[in-house]
C-alpha cells in the first residue's frame, strides 16, 4: 500500500482504463492537459494530502474550535496547511482560467477531493463550501460581484458559506424568517438568524462570504419568495473592509468534525447588516438548487474518502494484527498464530469493504465525468443526455455514498477489535466524522423523495429509461464472457427487480396512490444504489478480465496453478483479479438480495403509517 488514504491504483483504474478521461484532452477546452499533466496533479495532490492535512487530522480532532470574544478560532496547525492548500492553487482546481482557476476536468478535481478529504475531513469544510459558493456569484453575479467577490474566493482569500438552515426551518427551507428590506440605493437590510453553517466563522481567510435565503417582505410564502444575498462578514466601503453587523452566537458541540466550526449567526442585530441580491427577487431556490448537484456530489465524496481511509487502514491492521491459529488448525494448540486477515470472517469484512469503496469511487468518478462530458459535448443532445444522467445519479450519489461509507467505517472499528473502539486508532474518529455525512446538504430521505418523486418522472421517465439502456449495453457486453456469467446473472436479475420497483411506483402514483412511494422511497434508493453499484463494478469486471487474461497469455500462466502463482508476485494480475473478485463479492452478497428488497417495497404493507402514532409510546 503506497499510502494509508486512497488506493491510488484503483484510483487511476477508474480514470484511466474505465472512464479513459485522456480522451478529454482531444477537446479544445482541456487541450492543453495530457496525462503527464494529469499524473503530476494528481501527485502533488497526495503529496499535500500525507504531508500537511494528515499529520494535523487527529490534532484538529483532540483541540477542536473555541470562540473567543466573537471570532471563531480554528487550530493552529490549520494555519499552515491552510496557506500550503491557497499557494497550490487548489481552490480553483477544476475553475476556468478566464477566472484566474487551473481548468482541470472536475472528474480530476473529484479524485483530488477524495484524497483531501480522506487526510483530513474536517479542513475541507472551508474549500468546499467557498467553491461552491463562489461557482453560484460566477454562474448567476453580477459583473460587480464576480469582481468582488469571486475571484478573491477561488484564490482563497476570502472564505464561503451557504446559509439556510433556521432554528424553525431545517429541511422545511420555506419556513424560514429571515427578511430581506430593500434600501434605496439597491441593497436589502438583513435581519435574520441561521444555524448549523458550517465554517460559519473562521480565523483562516480575512473575510468570509455568505450566500443567504431571506424572504422580501411582501414576497409569496413558502419557497416561492425566497431570495438569494451575498452577505459578508465584512462589506467593502472605500476600499476597506468593514462590519457588516453579521456575529457568530455560537459554536455547536458535535460527535465528530471537531476541527469544523458549525456556526450560529446572527444578522442585523444591530439593523445595520447590508445584503446584495444575486439574480432576481424570489428566484433564490432555483439559484441554490444550481449548487446543490456540485456540493451533493462534493458530500458523496466526503463518504467515499473516509470509506476508502477506513478501509486502507483497516486492511494494514489486519496484516499487522497476529492472532489466533489459522481456523484449519484450530484444535491444534501448537499451531502458529496468524495475522487475522487469514480469519474468513475478517476477510468477509475485508471484501465488503473493498467491493462497496471501489463501487462508490467508480459511480462518483462517472458522474463528474459526465459533467465533463457535457461541457465538451458537440451538441444539444449530448448535453441533454449527460445532464439527465447527472440529474438522476446525484440523490443516490449522495445518500447511497454517505450511508454505505459510514457502515465502511463502523466495519472497521470492528476489525480493530476493542483498539478501534479507541482514539489509539484513527477508525473511530472516522466513524464520528462521517456521520454528518448523511445528514447535511438534504438529509437522505430527503434525497430518496427527490430522487421518487421529481427524477424518475422528469421527461417522461426519459432519465431513467436512459441510464437503464445504458447498463443493459454493458450487460449485453459481459454476458458474452464466460467467466463473467456469475456477476451477470446476478446483475441482471437486480436490475429486473429495480424496473419492477419503478413500474410499480409510477402505477402507483398514477392511480393517486401517493403514500407507497413516500412510505418506501428510502428502501428504493437504497435499491437503485445496490444496482448502480453493481453495474459499476460488472463495467470494472469486464475491463479487469481482458487485462489479466492479456497477463496470463504474456506470462504463458495456462494452468489454475501457474495463475495463482502468478498473482502472488505479479502486483497487476493480482490487482485485476482483485477488481473481478469485488464484482463476484458484490454481485453475490449484495445483488442477491434484490429480490427480496424488491418484494418488500411492492409488498403494500402500511403499518407504519396507519398505526395511530400513539401505538409507537409505551405505557
Amino acid at each position: 500500500m503506497a499510502n494509508l488514504l486512497v488506493d491510488e491504483r484503483d484510483l487511476k483504474f477508474v480514470l484511466y482504463e474505465q472512464l479513459s478521461i485522456e480522451n478529454l484532452c482531444k477537446a479544445d477546452k482541456y487541450s492543453e492537459f495530457s496525462r503527464e499533466t494529469f499524473d503530476m496533479m494528481l501527485d502533488a495532490a497526495q503529496k499535500l494530502a500525507e504531508n500537511e492535512l494528515w499529520p494535523v487530522n487527529a490534532i484538529g480532532d483532540k483541540i477542536g474550535v473555541r470562540l473567543e470574544d466573537g471570532q471563531v478560532r480554528v487550530p493552529e496547525s490549520f494555519h499552515k496547511a491552510y496557506r500550503h492548500y491557497c499557494d497550490g492553487g487548489w481552490f480553483g482546481l477544476s475553475v476556468d482560467p478566464k477566472h484566474d482557476g487551473q481548468g482541470f476536468p472536475i472528474s480530476l478535481a473529484a479524485a483530488a477531493i477524495e484524497l483531501f478529504a480522506a487526510a483530513n475531513l474536517g479542513f475541507m469544510g472551508v474549500p468546499g463550501l467557498t467553491v461552491a459558493a463562489a461557482r453560484v456569484i460566477q454562474v448567476f453575479g453580477s459583473d460587480v460581484q464576480r469582481e468582488t467577490y469571486m475571484r478573491k474566493m477561488y484564490a482563497g482569500e476570502w472564505g464561503g458559506t451557504m446559509c439556510l438552515t433556521e432554528p424553525h426551518a431545517g429541511s422545511d427551507v420555506g419556513a424560514l424568517r429571515t427578511t430581506a428590506t430593500k434600501n434605496p440605493d439597491g441593497t436589502y437590510s438583513i435581519v435574520g438568524n441561521k444555524i448549523f453553517i458550517t465554517y460559519g466563522d473562521h480565523d483562516l481567510a480575512e473575510n468570509i462570504v455568505h450566500l443567504v435565503l431571506a424572504r422580501v417582505k411582501g414576497a409569496p410564502p413558502g419557497t416561492k419568495g425566497i431570495s438569494i444575498f451575498i452577505v459578508p462578514k465584512k462589506r467593502l466601503e472605500n476600499g476597506t473592509l468593514a462590519d457588516n453587523d453579521v456575529t457568530t452566537a455560537g459554536i455547536e458541540e458535535k460527535m465528530g468534525l471537531h476541527a469544523s466550526p458549525t456556526c450560529a449567526l446572527n444578522f442585523g442585530e444591530k439593523d445595520n447588516c447590508l445584503g446584495y441580491l444575486i439574480g432576481r427577487e424570489n428566484s433564490g431556490m432555483p439559484i441554490m438548487f444550481q449548487m446543490m448537484n456540485e456540493s451533493r456530489l462534493g458530500v458523496a465524496l466526503q463518504g467515499l474518502a473516509l470509506a476508502s481511509a477506513a478501509y486502507m487502514q483497516s486492511l494494514r491492521y489486519a496484516q499487522d494484527r497476529v492472532q489466533g491459529p489459522h481456523f484449519a488448525a484450530m484444535k491444534d494448540p501448537a499451531a502458529p498464530k496468524v495475522s487475522i486477515i487469514e480469519h474468513p470472517d475478517v476477510r468477509r469484512m475485508l471484501m465488503w469493504m473493498k467491493s462497496v469503496t471501489e463501487g462508490m469511487r467508480s459511480l462518483l468518478y462517472f458522474v463528474a465525468n459526465c459533467e465533463d462530458m457535457a461541457n465538451v459535448a458537440k451538441d444539444d443532445n449530448e448535453v441533454s443526455k449527460y445532464k439527465g444522467l447527472i440529474d438522476l445519479l446525484i440523490p443516490v450519489c449522495k445518500a447511497w455514498s454517505s450511508d454505505v461509507g459510514f457502515r465502511v467505517t463502523e466495519q472497521a472499528v470492528q476489525i480493530h477489535g476493542g483498539y478501534g473502539y479507541c482514539s489509539e486508532y484513527p477508525v473511530e474518529q472516522f466513524l464520528r466524522d462521517i456521520k454528518i455525512t448523511s445528514i447535511y446538504e438534504g438529509a437522505n430521505g430527503i434525497q430518496a423523495l427527490d430522487l421518487v418523486g421529481r427524477k424518475l418522472s422528469m421527461n417522461q421517465g426519459a432519465l431513467f429509461k436512459n441510464f437503464l439502456a445504458i447498463m443493459e449495453e454493458t450487460s449485453a457486453k459481459s454476458r458474452q464472457n464466460p467467466r463473467l456469467h456469475r456477476i451477470v446473472d446476478l446483475f441482471d436479475v437486480a436490475k429486473s427487480q429495480l424496473v419492477e420497483a419503478t413500474v410499480y411506483f409510477a402505477t402507483k402514483a398514477m392511480s393517486g396512490e401517493t403514500t407507497i412511494p413516500v412510505l418506501y422511497a428510502t428502501p428504493y434508493l437504497d435499491l437503485f444504489g445496490d444496482v448502480t453499484i453493481g453495474y459499476m463494478l460488472l463495467w470494472q469486471a469486464e475491463i479487469a478480465d481482458g487485462k489479466l487474461q492479456d497477463i496470463y497469455e504474456e506470462a504463458g500462466a495456462n494452468t489454475t496453478e501457474k495463475k495463482n502463482e502468478l498473482l502472488i508476485v505479479n502486483k497487476e494480475a493480482a490487482f485485476y483479479r482483485g477488481k473481478i473478485a469485488s464484482a463476484e463479492f458484490f454481485s453475490n452478497s449484495v445483488l442477491s438480495l434484490a429480490k427480496g428488497k424488491a418484494s418488500a417495497i411492492m409488498s403494500g404493507e402500511l403499518s407504519a403509517v396507519e398505526i395511530p402514532r400513539e401505538c409507537f409510546l409505551r405505557s
